[in-house]
């Protein structure tokens, strides 16, 4: 029953995502937003961790089943790419970085809070 309800949890983010992402114009996109809210739901207490470590482990741990559309993706427009190849590398690696910063900043500003409590 756990497991249904974790599912359950998650795609009410989703789909609370989706929507606000369409109320505002598409602007951010609705997976991003709904991770948010889901992010927001766990610190604040509304979601127990419990109650999603099941499915986000398995989630998690299969993750790279994910990516197989995006890889596809990038194998059919491989054309295009290949004309810009460096820059494409450029961008990546500079995006990657970024993230990685973003990351990890983002988790010791969250330790600071936790350790407060």
């Amino acid at each position: 029953m756990n497991i249904i309800k974790g599912i359950f949890v998650i795609l009410l983010h989703l789909v609370l995502g989706n929507l606000l992402s369409s109320l505002i114009g598409g602007f951010v996109p609705g997976s991003v937003l709904g991770m948010i809210l889901m992010f927001g739901s766990l610190m604040t207490g509304l979601v127990k961790e419990d109650s999603v470590r099941d499915v986000a482990t398995f989630l998690t741990d299969n993750m790279a089943l994910f990516f197989i559309p995006a890889l596809i993706g990038i194998l059919d427009m491989w054309g295009l790419i290949k004309v810009h190849f460096w820059g494409w590398l450029i961008l990546l690696t500079l995006t990657a970085v970024i993230v990685m910063a973003v990351s990890g900043w983002t988790k010791q500003l969250t330790d600071k809070i936790w350790r407060k409590k």
